[in-house]
């Protein structure tokens, strides 16, 4: 039966785990220079509506890898962006391809898309979530440090689109996850009652980061969000990840950041270039994870 990849907890426990262990497998033969062909004559179609630096090369060279094909559809390049329907769309490009991601802003309209599709749909970031991240971030904890499941992960910042993601890993892979934000910048009201069984919500860094064995921030002010800097670097004052909150953490904590990242902002740079971080291996596991989810969906 066909599946989308809309939300990280569309999947269970055992089919991200599944998931992840072809990723690791996948990633050990790349660096080996094996060749694997299996979507030969496949093709995704990719669409944006937010420019992109790791979704769109990720996808592209995990296609390629793979023996298939990506083609990038902007807004600017098809009818989408001049008033056709979504719907519309959707059926006219789900029967050319063999799968479609869409990296846009609506995570209704990845929704929409997906119900008129005739081919799986992976969201590779909404307002609402960012599931094809979190693959790679359970991956990277995994090589690193192992299974999550009952491990404790603390998020520091904005509660946003990646936050959500998390309160969806947290229920699907078993782990603690404790979230500092300001009063004003908590997750959506939907998230934070649906999750509410694996969560803890607070306003102290401090204390969501005591014994935790991940860190995770995001910049302060997303794509969309420019105009809100100054305010929001006012609002977040004290919940910068540095030296002094990481020592609140377990002795083998690691770091991770989804990139682009502020340094001085929402990350100190001896943090972020340092020992703890894993943000480059993460950066990478994003092509792996995603050719482990492409391979999967298409069975």
């Amino acid at each position: 039966m066909m599946k989308h990849f809309i939300n990280f907890d569309d999947f269970s426990n055992e089919e991200i785990k599944t998931i992840i262990n072809k990723a690791i497998e996948l990633k050990a033969e790349h660096k080996t220079g094996k060749i694997n062909n299996l979507m030969s004559n496949k093709t995704l179609g990719m669409i944006f509506d937010k420019s992109s630096t790791r979704t769109r090369v990720s996808f592209e060279a995990g296609m390629t890898q793979l023996g298939g094909h990506a083609l990038f559809l902007s807004e600017k390049d098809i009818q989408l962006g001049r008033g056709e329907p979504l719907e519309d769309s959707a059926i006219v490009i789900s029967s050319m391809v063999d799968m479609v991601m869409l990296r846009i802003s609506s995570h209704k309209d990845i929704e929409l898309f997906a119900n008129n599709s005739s081919v799986p749909v992976i969201n590779a970031l909404s307002d609402d979530s960012h599931p094809c991240q979190l693959l790679a971030d359970m991956m990277t904890f995994k090589e690193h440090i192992g299974e999550i499941s009952g491990k404790t992960v603390a998020w520091i910042g904005d509660g946003n689109n990646m936050c959500q993601t998390y309160m969806q890993a947290s229920k699907v892979m078993n782990f603690n996850l404790k979230i500092a934000c300001p009063s004003a910048y908590q997750p959506n009201k939907n998230f934070i009652k649906k999750y509410s069984d694996s969560i803890e919500l607070m306003t102290s860094p401090p204390d969501a980061a005591k014994n935790a064995d991940l860190i995770v921030t995001d910049v302060w002010a997303s794509m969309g969000q420019e105009e809100e800097q100054n305010q929001r670097l006012k609002d977040f004052d004290g919940y910068q990840v540095n030296k002094k909150l990481m020592e609140v953490a377990n002795s083998g904590a690691i770091f991770m950041h989804c990139l682009p990242a502020h340094r001085g902002e929402e990350v100190s740079a001896e943090i972020i270039d340092g020992d703890q971080s894993v943000v480059w291996d993460e950066a990478e596991n994003r092509l792996h994870a995603q050719k482990a989810l492409m391979l999967n969906l298409l069975g």
